[in-house]
């Protein structure tokens, strides 16, 4: 049975709380990309996703690859709601001879299933996993998380051939379409266009969801599990760069920041506002 809204804003609140935690440990860090995604993650994390916390590395689970891996610090925190470790952990983001590095490492943070940075990158890996169950004849699925930016990289499209080429319906990504990145917007550093017609020229079966909506989001993915058309899935979300947080929001330039003790109770305070609506104990 697939959760109610409400929950689902809680849980996303609560990644949210959590990324917090990590960016304000390091006094800063790319905390625009990583609040935007906090609702997708809520949503796979909570009704979707196959992983065990007591075993991240089980040969049947599903796999999640953030290409996007500077937007590691969403990731660490749903992990940490999934039970993948303590809440602790999250306070030593990027520190020296840290376990919860700056950009996705699959070395040190279980729970992670691919090392990201370098751009471009994960979209192969994640058809390289979905081929692989493909030929094992496993019910597996992978999810990926592209950003709006990293979608300049011929790699994403070779990528993208591929998957369609194979057939991967167990693969569903999800593109971050919050028109910036960290040189400007994407419409001028390199336009996108059309996300939805390009995958959908490509072979995909793609679909645009408010990054906000987690009942939308729940219901792309539900149709991209329960229906097996053979093209693999992509999920564009239109977000806007720091949701869930009107000051970074409203930030012109909000892609990787520092964090001051003013913004960070500015932040706080929106949060607890949230939660305070949602009826939900903050711990």
């Amino acid at each position: 049975m697939l959760s109610s809204k409400k929950t689902l804003e809680k849980n996303a609140l609560t990644i949210r709380y959590g990324i917090m935690k990590a960016i304000s440990s390091n006094r800063g860090g790319h905390i625009g990309g990583s609040m935007d995604l906090a609702d997708m993650l809520s949503v796979v994390y909570t009704d979707f996703i196959r992983v065990n916390p007591e075993n991240p590395r089980d040969e049947n689970r599903d796999f999640m690859i953030f290409s996007k891996g500077h937007a590691g610090p969403a990731l660490y925190s749903a992990l940490c709601f999934k039970g993948f470790f303590p809440p602790e952990r999250l306070e030593n983001l990027n520190k020296p001879n840290s376990l919860l590095p700056g950009h996705c490492d699959r070395n040190k943070v279980p729970g992670v299933d691919a090392t990201t940075g370098s751009l471009g990158q994960g979209l192969s890996i994640a058809c390289g996993a979905a081929h692989a169950a493909k030929i094992k004849g496993t019910d597996q699925r992978v999810y990926c998380v592209i950003g709006d930016g990293e979608a300049a990289e011929g790699q994403i499209w070779e990528a993208a051939q591929y998957a369609a080429h194979y057939e991967l319906d167990n693969l569903i990504a999800f593109l971050d379409w919050n028109n910036k990145q960290i040189d400007g917007t994407v419409d001028e550093v390199m336009k996108l266009g059309d996300p939805v017609k390009k995958f959908e020229a490509f072979g995909w079966n793609a679909q645009l969801v408010t990054g906000t909506d987690v009942i939308g989001i729940q219901k792309a993915i539900n149709s991209a599990v329960t229906c097996h058309s053979k093209k693999p899935v992509m999920i564009v979300l239109k977000t806007v760069k720091g949701q869930g947080a009107k000051c970074i929001m409203e930030m012109p330039n909000n892609h990787c920041i520092a964090l001051t003790d003013e913004l960070k109770e500015k932040v706080m305070s929106e949060l607890d506002e949230q939660a305070e609506k949602l009826e939900m104990e903050v711990v």
